[in-house]
């Protein structure tokens, strides 16, 4: 039997709803000051819960980005990006981009 969690939005969705005393997912993207859809496609797994609206869910629930996490079921200690997201741009590929 496991006992770690796995990625669950709609525990992170419930927990929020929970917390705020809301009736449902329209009245959290309320809320969350984000769209209907946004929600709808975070608890259908179509759509990541992003940095910024983990941002925002803390700023609105003042629970932790760590308590936050917990309740998606991340449990990685560390978040790596890829370093090609921070790799600037060649001369050539800038000219192209243009």
């Amino acid at each position: 039997m496991e006992t770690e969690r796995k990625y669950d939005p709609d525990n992170l969705l419930a927990s929020l709803i929970g917390q705020l005393k809301l009736k449902n997912d329209a009245a959290l993207s309320r809320a969350l000051e984000v769209s209907p859809p946004v929600i709808s496609k975070i608890r259908h797994r179509r759509l990541p819960v992003t940095g910024s609206l983990l941002i925002r869910m803390h700023e609105v629930t003042k629970l932790s980005i760590g308590e936050l996490r917990g309740l998606l079921g991340d449990r990685r200690n560390k978040f790596r990006i890829s370093d090609k997201h921070f790799k600037p741009k060649s001369a050539g590929q800038l000219q192209a981009s243009q």
